[in-house]
């Protein structure tokens, strides 16, 4: 069934887009189409530009609470492919972008697949005292050291030519 869908999108997605752009020309005129197109590309760029940064701010908070930050990262990603549905011409995919906008759309999805998002923390549970820890690995540059066996495959210098 899924291996069906693809095709459909991939070949129906395009046709619908052409009918729409057609209907909206009949009744707005070319110049107003147009408009309407290049007005849905500047909205979509604005707002991936300041939903991203926000979100971004979002995740940054939870995180600081020390909470896992799983549905404001879903809530950004649908955020981020709403913006991105707004650039590509087409009214179909700027209606799709504008309902991935609104907040109870946003949490209708999130109900779908919040049981099934995981999100993986580097913190861990010390098993003496109960508090929660992460783990910071600190190099210094005696720690590390690059080592090179034979000639790099995208150099024509070798590694010992450079000392």
């Amino acid at each position: 069934m899924r291996l069906f869908l693809f095709p459909l999108i991939l070949f129906g997605l395009p046709l619908a887009e052409i009918a729409g752009f057609v209907i909206v020309g009949r009744a707005v005129g070319v110049w107003g189409t147009l408009g309407l197109v290049l007005l849905s590309v500047l909205v979509g760029s604005l707002l991936l530009r300041s939903q991203g940064v926000a979100v971004l701010r979002q995740i940054n908070d939870e995180g600081r609470q020390g909470r896992v930050p799983a549905k404001a990262i879903v809530d950004g990603a649908m955020m981020v492919l709403g913006s991105i549905l707004l650039i590509i011409p087409g009214f179909l995919t700027d209606i799709l972008g504008l309902l991935l906008f609104v907040p109870p759309v946003r949490d209708a999805i999130w109900r779908m697949i919040g049981e099934r998002a995981v999100v993986r923390t580097s913190s861990y549970r010390s098993s003496s005292d109960g508090e929660t820890r992460s783990t910071t690995i600190d190099l210094n540059a005696d720690d590390y050291r690059r080592e090179q066996k034979g000639p790099s495959p995208w150099s024509t210098k070798r590694l010992d030519d450079e000392r």
